[in-house]
């Protein structure tokens, strides 16, 4: 269980400072926005005197096969706070929801959807349905590119059905979280206008004390660019790299100024897509990147203490259905 000093104490670069919070509620493919105001960039944020019983900060890196799915619980004074980036496909459903019970979670403060692909949606409006759910964040892409898939109109139902907002998902946008911790999204841009959806991935950085952690779902090197010409500070200890560890993401210049400590892969055994790309691996492993992978090492859980992150793997995986 390697544990690091985090060794990010930079100033934060000249990313954009006053942005958008773009509140959608969607009825099917129709939307409505408000206006607000999103959060300076930050390197590191004050740790509060009090949290849960000293607990750590816990990434879950859950291994849902060829799909992506992350926990992600603050502690704070009065429990946890508990974000949920994807969910896997449908199959998970089952599975997820009751892993996340044996976790003791009941709430899911923020639930995330990357981008709207089934890999990393599927099994989302069984999610909505079963937990309470605080806010949920999607990007909003074009009316051309809008999916139709059942997984998509599903979710759209399920939280039209509990009246929940949705709240749009693009660089700048506000996402609350407890004191020591601030979410960081800095993709996709308002204006972007890719050809797939894998581009339109929300990339969002934690930064918990003086730890960061970078999500980035399936965002490839076109998002990663723009990025970094947004000025955007990407730096962090722990990234979870794009597209389940492919070549067309984890870009050199990206990787480069991210330069973690850690990286996570998300895939499945023997997955017909080949992921990860043994380009990616050796970029890494070249790096002195210490990789964890889910279809290695099953469900990894990352702990941070606001200022060292300990990884733990080999936990159980999310059970599918066959």
């Amino acid at each position: 269980m390697p544990q690091k000093q985090s060794k990010f104490r930079r100033q934060p670069g000249l990313g954009p400072v006053a942005g958008l919070v773009l509140l959608v509620v969607i009825f099917l493919f129709s939307s409505r926005f408000n206006l607000g105001d999103a959060p300076e960039g930050v390197q590191s944020v004050p740790m509060p005197e009090h949290t849960l019983q000293d607990q750590p900060l816990q990434v879950y890196f859950l291994d849902v096969g060829q799909g992506d799915s992350q926990l992600v619980r603050i502690p704070g004074e009065t429990g946890y706070f508990n974000m949920l980036i994807d969910t896997g496909e449908y199959e998970y459903a089952d599975g997820l929801t009751d892993y996340l019970r044996d976790l003791g979670v009941e709430r899911i403060d923020a639930l995330v959807c990357s981008h709207p692909h089934t890999d990393h949606m599927g099994c989302m409006a069984r999610i909505v349905q079963r937990f309470e759910i605080g806010a949920l964040y999607m990007p909003q892409l074009p009316e051309d590119k809008t999916p139709t898939t059942t997984a998509y109109e599903k979710l759209l139902d399920a939280a039209l059905d509990k009246k929940l907002t949705v709240n749009r998902l693009m660089e700048d946008a506000a996402i609350e979280s407890p004191a020591g911790s601030q979410f960081q999204v800095m993709s996709p841009r308002v204006d972007a206008d890719w050809e797939g959806a894998n581009n339109y991935s929300a990339v969002i950085r934690l930064v918990y004390g003086e730890t960061v952690f970078l999500f980035t779902g399936d965002a490839e090197e076109d998002s990663e660019e723009v990025i970094l010409d947004d000025g955007y500070l990407v730096a962090a200890d722990v990234l979870k790299c794009g597209h389940h560890g492919s070549s067309t993401s984890t870009s050199d210049r990206f990787l480069a100024e991210v330069d973690p400590l850690y990286a996570v892969i998300s895939c499945e055994t023997g997955n017909r897509y080949g992921h990860p790309h043994r380009e990616t691996v050796k970029k890494l492993k070249d790096g002195g990147i210490v990789t964890y992978r889910t279809d290695q090492d099953g469900t990894i859980l990352a702990e941070s203490d606001g200022t060292r992150v300990s990884f733990t793997k080999g936990l159980p995986s999310v059970e599918g259905k066959d």
